[in-house]
């Protein structure tokens, strides 16, 4: 059997003086060579997998480009498979490929030879792969659907309030919601959407910020399903006539995701949707986030000031929260106090005072800036202005020496001067407190399999409004395509585009003059603030996003 030194020579993976560092290293430390060259950032995972199976005279297999066939997925049943690491993908010849994050584990071909009752074909694949080809095999999706055929044979009148209780904790209910959130997570969508009809239950996730249908219920089962969601989330199964919400925790491929819930009766029942919040979004660093290198240095500018304003500016959805958790998470040190008044407090950061607005005990966002400017904050964090009073008190914080973080609602970064004015504070105090606004939208970024080069036309550029002249060369742009990897929509994940506006001298003064956005915004450009528009562009140039996706999320 060849050395794996030689097999990586051959393929050109590493130079003849990376294989003999790395044959030191394992023989003074006793760490294998591959693994030693993976963390020195020479191989990838997937380099080192192919490498180890050309070894032992196994073929590799990318099953992020494979398609799955149904018909050899069917033979062996889910939980063996995630037990020993393997996924059947297709027959071949009369044999059965089977891809292994391990080959050498002969006790998992025994036993999927002795459940499929075919010769099997192993080949190799990365143990990150084989567990995405397993979530997509054998989706939650199947036993829903069965689920909902045994529910809809069941169904129990759960509009008879004196039942619902014993209704909605029957095992098939508990498992259908279970199952339904299980499936979102994994399919990485960022909201669930509950949707009664005049004939069925519509259930929609929200997949990088674009809804796709995911199936249709019977209606029998609408008010079960809802009522058991309303009693995870302690809400009041009684009340159906206004809109209430709640909080649920869940633990889903061992860790633990939080949900808030939101109810909103609707002319055919109570519309459900549940905001998955992933932790691990909340605890992302600003360079994670999208930023041009410019448009990061501009940020950073105002955040690492002990005082001034901060406004984080979209529509909802738009990735503000995050933006902001990410500037908290880097400032956050021992030294420093920081407090936050939020509606709800989506994220549970440690380290950070977090305060829950209360409208009925009285306790709103005003209230709570009031309160807690006296328990002595180096940084406030306002979850949203809605109205005067609160402007003015954050305007007033941030005046007299605490750093201000909040959102607006406008449509880029010059309107939130306007709009603050609007709210009815008075332009010099705006000027003075306002450091820095940053609008911004979330992209759907392409996926990095599948994308593929194309020449757009003239006129397609000139339509898009694109950074090109006629005469220019025509540049070469991505576009999706769509594979196994991105569920084939072409796009996997999502990126920020932003407009940094530092309120200088001029922008300060036109304020005070309460000039038009339009205004401030040409001026704003003068002194190098980069659109929403033209940061989406770059990223178009750059192959991260495409044309279309631009233009979807960017007037």
């Amino acid at each position: 059997m060849k050395q794996l030194g030689d097999v990586l020579l051959e393929r050109g993976l590493a130079t003849p003086e990376q294989v003999r560092d790395a044959s030191e290293e394992q023989r003074r430390v006793g760490r294998s060579m591959g693994r030693i060259l993976v963390d020195r950032g020479v191989l990838s995972e997937a380099d080192l997998v192919a490498a180890l199976a050309a070894q032992i005279g196994l073929e590799y297999l990318d099953l992020a480009e494979a398609v799955l066939d149904p018909s050899a997925t069917s033979l062996v049943p889910g939980a063996v498979c995630r037990r020993h690491m393997v996924v059947p993908v297709r027959f071949e010849g009369g044999r059965l490929v089977i891809a292994m994050a391990d080959p050498a584990n002969v006790i998992a071909l025994d036993d999927l030879r002795t459940l499929a009752r075919v010769d099997l074909r192993p080949v190799v694949a990365t143990r990150g792969d084989v567990l995405a080809a397993i979530d997509r095999a054998y989706r939650a999706g199947d036993e829903l659907d069965s689920l909902t055929t045994a529910l809809d044979a069941d169904a129990t009148d759960a509009e008879d309030l004196s039942k619902v209780k014993e209704v909605v904790e029957e095992a098939p209910i508990v498992r259908f919601v279970n199952l339904l959130i299980t499936q979102g997570i994994q399919d990485g969508a960022s909201d669930i959407h509950l949707e009664p009809t005049e004939h069925d239950l519509r259930v929609r996730f929200r997949i990088d910020g674009v809804l796709h249908e995911v199936m249709r219920s019977p209606r029998s089962i609408q008010s079960g399903v809802v009522s058991r969601l309303k009693i995870m989330s302690d809400i009041n199964i009684a009340e159906r006539r206004i809109p209430q919400d709640g909080r649920l925790s869940v633990n889903a491929f061992g860790k633990k995701i939080d949900l808030r819930v939101a109810t909103l009766p609707t002319v055919w029942g109570e519309k459900v949707v549940m905001r998955i919040l992933d932790n691990a979004t909340a605890m992302l660093d600003l360079k994670d986030l999208g930023f041009s290198q410019g448009n990061l240095e501009r940020y950073q500018q105002s955040f690492t000031k002990p005082y001034g304003m901060i406004l984080v500016t979209g529509p909802t959805g738009s990735g503000k929260s995050t933006t902001l958790y990410s500037t908290l998470h880097r400032i956050n040190r021992p030294e420093v106090n920081i407090i936050t008044v939020e509606d709800p407090v989506e994220y549970r950061l440690p380290g950070i005072n977090q305060v829950q607005t209360n409208t009925r005990a009285g306790l709103t966002f005003a209230a709570a800036l009031r309160s807690i400017l006296r328990a002595d904050p180096d940084v406030v964090l306002i979850g949203e202005i809605r109205d005067h009073e609160t402007a003015l008190i954050a305007i007033e914080a941030a005046l007299t020496g605490h750093l201000v973080l909040a959102t607006l609602h406008t449509n880029d970064a010059p309107s939130a001067v306007t709009r603050l004015i609007e709210m009815g504070i008075e332009p010099f105090l705006v000027g003075s407190a306002l450091d820095c606004v940053l609008a911004q939208r979330l992209a759907r970024r392409l996926c990095g399999k599948c994308k593929e080069l194309f020449e757009p036309t003239a006129d397609m550029l000139l339509a898009a409004r694109f950074p090109w002249e006629p005469g220019e060369p025509l540049p070469r742009l991505h576009r999706p395509v769509g594979c196994p990897a991105c569920a084939r929509t072409g796009y996997k994940g999502r990126l920020a585009l932003h407009e940094v506006m530092r309120v200088t001298e001029a922008v300060e003064r036109l304020t005070v003059e309460r000039a038009s956005a339009s205004s401030i915004e040409r001026v704003a450009h003068g002194e190098g603030m980069v659109s929403l528009r033209l940061d989406g562009m770059a990223k178009v140039l750059a192959g991260v996003t495409s044309l279309d996706e631009i233009l979807r999320v960017v007037v």
